[in-house]
């Protein structure tokens, strides 16, 4: 033994780390700081500390206690915000849910997590109908007066009146372990049923501060809630708020108006997406968009996004940032951090930098790209192989799944499926999910590669692109693309125009136009585009 072991942890000099912390001393030093807007809505940080304990306060009243799993159904709106410090508070487990689930699969996670009680947003009241049919979980209605005067009900008690049931002045405690639950999450589900992920107070905790580190993140930042909530804890950008005070807006819908709206009127300072939702902005048109005077920040995940996005919406006076992450890993876990070295690069060749995923954030403890044989693959940029991270934000696990535990955590490492190459910097640039990239003739074909160049066209919304079987090549690339609103193109000027930026082999040989089916977090459900081909 060393001279520095003869001591042992106690309540004088160690706490568990749980973003509860964080609202219990913002209420504290800031009790009268806006902390949500919300339309005519808004609390102060006492106001959202007092309402999140007698959300707790109630549910320990209805017999939720420590290891319980509550649900909530709902948009970006107060009662979401609330629910992410008061179901922890009571001890139990957050659920948040998909809006855009059907109501079997909803039904599915009910069960699968063992909800005691099911709080829903009239809203989304008809798909939760149905998922609620002969199950034994109490229903909570969030009756959003303010969108719609005569909401569904589907349950017992109106959310306000619930809340009522407890004291805003009751005790609570602090998790005693770290390594205990705060949240659970579902993955995306479409090859199957989806997995239950596990968040604990300890990762929740070093992912917002990590956000806070890395993002650069002043004090009292004016944050618009774009990305849902029920995606990724929406990030843990909510938990950083708290420790921060500062002021989050919500909003259910997500448009450019909404965003210009939100800088003009609140001095929005940061905001989360995917690059879908820069595109919107980039392509917004005139009568949507405001003009200001500051630089506003944003982060973006989700998918890679095109070099001409990037470029495009710098312009217009946003900074971007890139971060990557799964569901597994608390959301992003890698960020594109700038380097000032770069400052004077052209802005097509800053856009390429911004373009890559990054390195690991200071709360990942490592990060790897390697081979099928495990081993490293060369620093080169050119060389595919899987995304290995491992740290304090990676799951627990998959709920009631050790088998899928097990093998995401082979030889010590989460395994996250997506390719890439290694930059010379230790940047990773992600080329494409293992399912997703196209083998044609043997020679690997990035979709992602190939959306870049089909984003650079001046009529192009957004691009998709996915391996369509071909007799002598096995696989080709076929492309599906969302006009700009006022412009047409044809199927020949497309291929066309990859001709001039592609090797023959990685061109589009068929191109289909029309809407694309997207996400509630704005990705492209490739795996539909692929069964329209």
């Amino acid at each position: 033994m060393s001279i520095y072991d003869d001591f042992e942890k106690n309540s004088a000099n160690h706490a568990a780390l749980s973003p509860l912390s964080f609202i219990k001393r913002t209420a504290l030093m800031f009790p009268d700081r806006d902390a949500v807007i919300y339309e005519s809505r808004n609390y102060s940080w006492s106001q959202l500390y007092k309402r999140s304990i007698q959300l707790a306060s109630a549910l320990n009243k209805n017999g939720v206690g420590k290891g319980d799993t509550v649900a909530i159904l709902a948009a970006n709106t107060p009662e979401m915000i609330e629910a992410h410090f008061g179901i922890p508070m009571s001890g139990a487990v957050l659920n948040t849910i998909n809006t855009r689930l059907d109501s079997d699969t909803i039904a599915y996670i009910l069960d699968h997590g063992e909800a005691k009680v099911f709080i829903v947003d009239g809203e989304l009241a008809p798909q939760a109908a149905e998922a609620i049919k002969g199950r034994d979980v109490l229903v909570v209605d969030i009756a959003d007066l303010q969108d719609n005067p005569n909401p569904n009900r589907i349950g017992t008690i109106d959310y306000s009146d619930f809340i009522k049931l407890g004291n805003e002045s009751a005790n609570w405690e602090m998790p005693t372990d770290e390594w205990d639950a705060i949240a659970l999450n579902y993955t995306s589900g479409s090859t199957g049923r989806p997995k239950g992920v596990v968040y604990h107070h300890r990762g929740a905790y070093l992912m917002s501060m990590g956000v806070i580190s890395d993002w650069g993140l002043p004090r009292h930042p004016k944050y618009l809630y774009t990305v849902p909530l029920f995606h990724c804890n929406g990030w843990c950008h909510g938990w950083a708020m708290a420790a921060l005070a500062g002021t989050i807006v919500c909003t259910r819908a997500i448009t450019p108006a909404v965003i210009y709206n939100a800088i003009s009127e609140h001095g929005i300072s940061h905001f989360g997406g995917a690059p879908i939702v820069l595109g919107m902005i980039l392509n917004a048109n005139d009568n949507d968009r405001k003009k200001f005077n500051y630089t506003v920040n944003v982060m973006t995940a989700g998918a890679p996004p095109p070099a001409a996005v990037l470029e495009g919406i710098e312009k217009l006076g946003f900074n971007v940032t890139q971060v990557y992450g799964l569901t597994e890993t608390y959301g992003h876990t890698v960020m594109s951090t700038w380097n000032s070295d770069w400052d004077d690069l052209p802005q097509d060749q800053r856009a390429i930098m911004k373009s890559r995923q990054g390195a690991g954030m200071v709360h990942t403890d490592g990060l790897r790209v390697v081979d099928p044989n495990g081993i490293d693959v060369p620093a080169d940029g050119e060389t595919f192989g899987e995304i290995l991270i491992r740290g304090n934000t990676v799951m627990k696990g998959y709920l009631k799944n050790p088998k899928a535990t097990s093998e995401a955590f082979a030889d010590g490492w989460f395994r996250s499926e997506d390719l890439a190459v290694m930059h010379a910097n230790g940047y990773v640039e992600v080329k494409d999910r293992l399912k997703d990239i196209i083998i044609s003739g043997g020679e690997n074909i990035s979709s992602v590669e190939v959306e870049g160049i089909l984003h650079r066209h001046e009529a192009v919304a957004l691009a998709a692109v996915v391996a369509m079987k071909d007799e002598k090549w096995g696989e080709v690339p076929c492309a599906f693309i969302e006009l700009k609103d006022g412009k047409s193109v044809t199927e020949n000027e497309i291929i066309s125009f990859c001709r001039d930026h592609l090797a023959g082999f990685k061109r589009p040989k068929k191109v289909v136009f029309g809407v694309l089916p997207k996400t509630a977090t704005g990705k492209i459900q490739k795996y539909e585009l692929r069964n329209n081909i």
